[in-house]
């Protein structure tokens, strides 16, 4: 699968070009089930999820712009995005996730759960020591799996700018989980 010609046939889809549709979905359909299959855990739910995503595209092909970034990772966003949708819609309640949270794991290793415990409070240290906006950015980017794009568009700064922002948090974040 090469970027251009993926950049090439979201172009003819935002014509309607249903040939173009068809091509697009025989090249991509495998890499944006991967990544739906890896986030929902459930080939069914992935495959339902994938249908909805090729819908999006079809529909929103006219929004991709080749100069802001890759086709393939716009593809992938709207899969990451379309596989968190379908978590969240899954899960009732907040209470649900923190009652999860609590529950013990038979299968689970007491040490290996201790060590990654505390592994995510020496994150959650590091992540307070970022400014708010860079913590919330690198936040949603790595957990949300947003785009550059959408988090300049969501903090309001150039492409650049966050691009900038994610590069320098993440250096922060290796120094500080060094100590």
């Amino acid at each position: 699968m090469i970027e251009e010609d993926v950049a090439a046939l979201l172009g003819r889809v935002s014509l309607g070009d249903r040939d173009a549709f068809a091509e697009l979905y025989r090249q991509t359909s495998p890499k944006l089930f991967g990544i739906c299959v890896r986030i929902l855990g459930n080939r069914g739910e992935a495959e339902e999820a994938l249908q909805e995503i090729y819908v999006k595209i079809w529909q929103r092909a006219d929004r991709f712009s080749q100069g802001q970034a890759a086709a393939t990772s716009w593809l992938a966003a709207i899969a990451r995005n379309q596989a968190i949708d379908v978590v969240r819609a899954r899960k009732p309640a907040a209470n649900a996730i923190d009652e999860a949270y609590d529950l013990a794991d038979p299968a689970a290793d007491p040490e290996k759960s201790a060590v990654v415990r505390a592994e995510g409070r020496r994150i959650d240290a590091c992540m307070e020591e970022l400014e708010k906006d860079r913590a919330e950015a690198v936040r949603r980017a790595y957990v949300e799996g947003l785009s550059y794009q959408e988090l300049a568009d969501t903090f309001a700064v150039p492409l650049n700018t966050m691009r900038t922002w994610l590069r320098r948090s993440l250096m922060k974040l290796r120094e500080c989980m060094e100590r």
